[in-house]
């Protein structure tokens, strides 16, 4: 598996860095390959990305999620890859988030498309653009505040829009 750590500052109290990024389904708005993000239950997400071209779709689960410090997952299907975010804060209006990725490139022209860092670059300007996002915002879209660690899903506090509430349950 090839690895891409990658870190960024963000103009924005710790929580509301956090809050945002648990609305997965808003990733396409500043992911630049992702087609999609289904939200099938609080540990669960379908994803649908376009990568060297082609089309991918894969099941991922949050293996462990703890408010305003970290979000890991690894793939279930499809697209093999694992990952984990870091939320430190660095003084009250600003926030680091720090990005590991662990993936396996598939086929000749991602392995290729690896070689020249093209997924590095990829996930570079998605976290300038998330960052751009938040900022811009002012504010969280949303919120989900409960806790995952391994096979336990700790139910917290929401604002909309989770997926409202994951499609109302």
């Amino acid at each position: 598996m090839a690895t891409i750590e990658k870190s960024i500052e963000v103009n924005a109290p710790l929580s509301a860095t956090y809050n945002q990024w648990t609305q997965f389904e808003e990733f396409p708005q500043f992911m630049q390959n992702v087609e999609q993000v289904q939200q099938l239950d609080d540990k669960r997400l379908h994803w649908k990305a376009k990568i060297g071209g082609k089309t991918k779709e894969w099941d991922a689960e949050i293996i462990e999620q703890i408010p305003d410090q970290r979000i890991a997952w690894r793939s279930i299907g499809g697209a093999p890859n694992a990952g984990a975010l870091n939320f430190t804060a660095i003084e009250p209006n600003s926030t680091r988030v720090t990005l590991r990725l662990d993936y396996e490139p598939e086929g000749a022209m991602e392995k290729a498309g690896d070689a020249l860092g093209i997924l590095s670059q990829h996930v570079e300007g998605d976290l300038k653009r998330f960052k751009e996002f938040i900022e811009s915002r002012q504010a969280e879209t949303g919120a989900w505040r409960g806790e995952i660690r391994g096979r336990e899903a700790k139910e917290g506090t929401f604002t909309e829009p989770r997926s409202k509430r994951i499609r109302e349950s």
